[in-house]
């Protein structure tokens, strides 16, 4: 069924904020064991509360029809599904779509670069929060630092249009890092963005202790760089500096020092289908019954997802003087 007719409404909030970017988790599985994403010790979901690479393209679809124009895969790493590819295909061909972007730790790339450029991926976002291969470790738990250098020169050698790398600053783990790792980003001529860690997963991971504000970032990188003010979006909340005399643009994304929901368009789809209004809350609408129900009538799917623009929240409200985190829920279940 055509998801779409010409009085099709926007999907427009209750603040008048125009949704045109979904971020959609096709796994809670990942390769790596990030500290701040994910437990040491995780139980992953069973296959079948998991959507179907099908349903995932057919919600996609729907979306797009809805007049969403951006769309990036994530996980988990969502490059560990199998048969990942042919979803990145099936969404790549979708008419309306401007761009198909992925989040990934790089640890697939090298394998997987070129097939992901040609099924229509014009964006990659690559995870890397440390350039020494022991504190990597450390972080990830798991992960092989090498082998992520190795995924991000497939990745250049490719030529997708825009590579960013994704940094995680925490205090006495990397935050001594935040300028190598800017200096590796202008020598290899891509952009870079800190993230401040959100303050999301176990109630033992004391995240007001490594906490990292990007200001504190930001006059770091001054005292070596010039930054200059960039009003450039990538349709994402980052914030962007140039570096004159470099291909480079520096991002941060401040959920906790620079509340950016006054301009949010996006929503989230975790992999087990369950529609995430904003990061920060728990509310949200179970999509996946709806797909299983009516197979072939895509109604129902729209009127929920029309009839959650009026739940999306103003704002959250991360507060890291709380004992507990803002969210008891893993990243990597809502999707990064």
């Amino acid at each position: 069924m055509s998801a779409t007719t010409d009085s099709q409404p926007a999907l427009l909030d209750q603040f008048g904020r125009k949704v045109d970017y979904i971020r959609l988790s096709i796994t809670d599985r990942c390769d790596f064991r990030c500290v701040y994403c994910m437990s040491e010790d995780m139980t992953f979901l069973p296959r079948d509360e998991v959507l179907s690479l099908e349903e995932c393209a057919r919600l996609v679809k729907v979306f797009v029809d809805l007049g969403v124009s951006k769309v990036r895969i994530t996980g988990g790493e969502p490059l560990v599904r199998k048969n990942a590819l042919w979803l990145f295909e099936q969404i790549g061909q979708l008419q309306g779509l401007r761009e198909l972007v992925v989040t990934t730790n790089g640890s697939q790339l090298e394998s997987q670069a070129a097939a992901l450029k040609k099924a229509g991926v014009k964006r990659i976002n690559i995870s890397l929060d440390s350039l020494d291969a022991e504190r990597f470790r450390k972080i990830t738990r798991v992960g092989e630092l090498e082998k992520v250098l190795r995924g991000i020169a497939a990745a250049k050698q490719v030529g997708f249009e825009n590579i960013k790398l994704n940094t995680v600053l925490m205090r006495d783990i990397n935050d001594d890092e935040a300028l190598s790792l800017l200096e590796f980003a202008i020598e290899q001529e891509m952009d870079i963005a800190y993230i401040e860690e959100m303050p999301l997963g176990e109630v033992n991971h004391q995240r007001n202790s490594t906490y990292v504000s990007n200001d504190a970032t930001l006059k770091l990188l001054q005292q070596h760089h010039t930054l200059i003010s960039s009003a450039e979006t990538t349709g994402g909340p980052a914030k962007y500096w140039r570096i004159p005399g470099t291909q480079t643009r520096v991002g941060f994304i401040s959920p906790h020092s620079h509340n950016f929901c006054e301009s949010c368009n996006r929503v989230r789809i975790s992999c087990k289908g369950e529609l995430f209004l904003c990061l920060g809350h728990e509310d949200k609408i179970d999509l996946m019954p709806l797909l299983r129900a009516h197979p072939d009538d895509d109604a129902p799917l729209i009127r929920a997802i029309l009839n959650s623009m009026q739940i999306k929240p103003k704002g959250h409200d991360f507060d890291l003087r709380r004992a507990e985190p803002a969210v008891i829920r893993f990243m990597s279940h809502t999707g990064g």
